[in-house]
C-alpha cells in the first residue's frame, strides 16, 4: 500500500515542517558564523584582540625602555580609540619626562647616538623635536661627517659619497650654499644606516641606488627617497623615526608613509600604531593607501579590540563589514583558527539550509498526477537549483564587499607635475562613466522580488489543483478557472506595486535610488504571469474544452 505506484513517486518519510526547521536551524548557524571571503567581521576583531596588549599597555612597555617618543604617538592613537589606559600612559610619559628632561627632544635614549649628542644634557626643548631640527645646524654636520667617515661600512661610504654630486635635481648640491637640507638627509642617511636603524631590506636597496647614483654621478632614484625622508624627519623625532625605519621594507613604503604624512597628518598617531603592533609599516601604509578613510575607520576598530585585532586586519588587507551577525565566541574562535574551513561551512550551511528548505516547501507544493495533465505541462521545480538561488542571496547579503568593490581610496598616490605657465580654463569634467558592479541592497532588492513572484507562482498552482480536484463537470471547471483570471493576473499586481514601492521609497530617500531594483519587480511580474497563464492555464483550459466537447458527443 505505501509503495510508490509508476508515474507517482513517493513522497519523502521525513515530515516537511522537519526539513524546514532543520534547513533554518542550518542557515541561522552559517550566518553566525564570522567567516566572509572579502571582509573581516568585526566579532573575528574582537576575537583575535581578546588577551593582547592594547594601546595603553604596549605605550607603557614603551616608556620602560624609554622610547618615549614612540609612546606619545600611541599615546595619541589611544586618545583616538578611547582606551581606558591612555590616563595611566599619560601619567607615565609625563613622569619619564619630568625625569630626563634631556632626551624627551629625541623621543628616548639611544646609545648609539648618546656621544655624538650627549643625550641627557638638559636643553630649552622639552617636547619631541623632529629630527632634521638638529642635523641642519653646520656644527652638528660636521660632527657627523667626522664620526661617519671612519666608518668601514661600504653602505655607509657609497651614501657619504652622495655629498659630491652636482646633479641633484631638485636638491641644491650638499656641498653648494643652500645645500644644507641634501647634507642633511645624506648624514641622517648613513647615521641609520652605521647604527643599524633601518631593516635589513631597506639598507640593501639604499646601498644599492647609492653605489648607482655615484657611478652615474647623479643622484636619479635617490631623490624621491630623499624627498619623503625630508618629510618624516620634519615631523617625526629620532626615535619615533628609527622604529618606523626598524618596520620598512623598502623605499617604496617610506615614501607612502611621507605621503600619508602630508594628506593625512591627522591619522598619523592611528598609522603609527599600527605600523607599531603589526611590526609591519609595509601592511599599515598598504591598507590606508588602498582603502582610504574608510580603512582609517577600520584601522581605529582593530586598534580599540588590541594588537591581535590590527595584526589581523592588516594581514588580510580587507575592509571590515559593518553588516554583522551577533556570532558566538565559540564560532569566532573556531573561524579565527581554521578561517578557510570556516568559510566553506558557512557557504555549504547556506546552500544545504536553502535545499531543506525548498525541500520542505515541496511537500505542499502541487504535482503534474494530481492535476491530471501530462508531466510535461507542469515541469517540477528543482530543489538543488533554487537553494542555490537563495544560497546566493544569502552570500551577497553577507558579503557587502564580494560583488562591489571597496570605495575609492582619497590617499592614493598621484602623479602632480606643476604648471609653470599659464593655462586657459581646465575644462569640465567628463561625466563619470556607470560602473558594471551592482551594489548588495540592489541584488537583495532583486532577490526580494524574485522570491515573491515565486510565491505568486506557487499559488497559481495550487489553485490550479484545487479547481482541479473539483468533482464537477469539465465546463463548470472551465467557468471556476475563467473566474480565477484576476488570481492569474496576480503576479502583475504584485510587480507594480513592487515597483511603485521601491520608487516611492526611493524619492523619500528611505533607500538609495536604484532604477534595476524597482523596474526588476514588474519584470518578474510579467515573466510570472506569462509564465501561469501560458504555461499550464492555457493548457489546462485545452483539456477542459476537449473533455467537455467528448462529454457532449457522448
Amino acid at each position: 500500500m505505501n509503495a510508490a505506484t509508476p508515474g507517482h513517486p513517493a513522497h519523502s518519510p521525513i515530515p516537511g515542517w522537519l526539513l524546514l526547521l532543520t534547513g533554518f536551524a542550518l542557515v541561522t548557524a552559517a550566518w553566525l558564523l564570522p567567516a566572509n571571503l572579502k571582509s573581516v567581521n568585526p566579532p573575528l576583531l574582537r576575537k583575535a584582540g581578546a588577551g593582547t596588549p592594547s594601546l595603553g599597555a604596549y605605550g607603557r612597555d614603551l616608556v620602560d625602555l624609554e622610547k618615549i617618543g614612540p609612546a606619545s604617538l600611541v599615546l595619541a592613537a589611544a586618545k583616538a580609540t578611547d582606551d581606558p589606559r591612555s590616563p595611566a600612559l599619560a601619567s607615565a610619559i609625563e613622569t619619564a619626562t619630568t625625569r630626563q628632561p634631556g632626551i624627551a627632544a629625541w623621543g628616548g635614549w639611544d646609545p648609539f647616538i648618546d656621544p655624538l649628542f650627549n643625550l641627557r644634557v638638559d636643553t630649552s626643548k622639552r617636547a619631541s623635536t623632529p629630527v632634521l631640527t638638529f642635523f641642519i645646524p653646520e656644527k652638528s654636520r660636521e660632527v657627523l661627517r667626522g664620526y661617519l667617515a671612519n666608518s668601514r661600512s661600504p653602505g655607509v661610504q657609497a651614501l657619504l659619497n652622495l655629498r659630491g654630486l652636482t646633479a641633484t635635481g631638485r636638491f641644491m648640491p650638499a656641498t653648494k650654499p643652500g645645500g644644507q637640507p641634501l647634507d642633511a638627509l645624506i648624514l641622517l642617511s648613513a647615521l641609520l644606516y652605521q647604527g643599524e636603524r633601518s631593516a635589513p631590506p631597506l639598507q640593501r636597496e639604499l646601498r644599492a641606488l647609492a653605489e648607482t647614483a655615484v657611478a652615474r654621478k647623479e643622484l636619479a632614484d635617490l631623490e624621491p627617497f630623499f624627498l619623503d625622508l625630508l618629510s618624516l624627519g620634519r615631523r617625526l623625532d629620532w626615535m619615533q623615526l628609527s622604529e618606523l625605519l626598524r618596520r620598512t621594507a623598502n623605499a617604496k613604503t617610506v615614501g607612502e608613509f611621507a605621503h600619508l604624512a602630508r594628506v593625512a597628518p591627522d591619522q598619523l598617531a592611528l598609522l603609527y600604531a599600527a605600523a607599531l603592533f603589526s611590526d609591519s609599516a609595509d601592511q599599515a601604509a598598504g591598507y590606508l593607501i588602498q582603502f582610504g578613510k574608510a580603512g582609517v575607520e577600520d584601522l581605529r576598530l582593530a586598534l580599540a579590540h588590541g594588537q591581535g585585532a590590527v595584526k589581523l586586519l592588516l594581514s588580510r588587507q580587507v575592509p571590515v563589514t559593518r553588516t554583522t551577525s551577533p556570532a558566538l565566541d565559540a564560532a569566532a574562535e573556531f573561524a579565527l583558527l581554521h578561517s578557510q574551513l570556516a568559510l566553506v561551512l558557512k557557504y555549504l550551511g547556506f546552500v544545504l539550509g536553502a535545499w531543506l528548505i525548498v525541500r520542505g516547501l515541496e511537500t505542499v507544493l502541487p504535482r503534474a498526477s494530481e492535476l491530471n495533465l501530462p508531466m510535461s505541462a507542469l515541469p517540477r521545480m528543482r530543489a538543488g537549483a533554487l537553494a542555490v538561488m537563495f544560497a546566493g542571496l544569502l552570500v551577497v547579503a553577507t558579503e557587502p564587499f564580494l560583488l562591489k568593490a571597496a570605495p575609492p581610496s582619497e590617499y592614493r598616490v598621484r602623479l602632480r607635475i606643476p604648471v609653470l605657465v599659464a593655462t586657459a580654463e581646465a575644462p569640465p569634467a567628463q561625466p563619470s562613466q556607470p560602473t558594471t558592479t551592482m551594489d548588495s541592497s540592489t541584488l537583495l532588492s532583486v532577490g526580494l522580488f524574485a522570491s515573491l513572484q515565486v510565491v505568486m507562482y506557487f499559488i497559481c498552482l495550487v489553485k490550479i489543483r484545487d479547481v482541479a480536484r473539483q468533482n464537477v463537470p469539465p465546463l463548470v471547471k472551465l467557468k471556476l478557472m475563467e473566474n480565477e483570471e484576476n488570481l492569474f493576473d496576480g503576479g502583475l499586481y504584485v510587480g507594480i506595486a513592487g515597483t511603485a514601492t521601491a520608487l516611492v521609497l526611493q524619492v523619500l530617500g528611505v533607500i538609495q535610488a536604484n532604477l534595476l531594483a524597482a523596474y526588476a519587480s514588474n519584470l518578474f511580474g510579467i515573466i510570472c504571469v506569462a509564465l501561469v497563464k501560458i504555461r499550464h492555464v492555457r493548457a489546462y483550459k485545452r483539456e477542459l474544452i476537449l473533455e467537455a466537447q467528448a462529454e457532449a458527443k457522448v
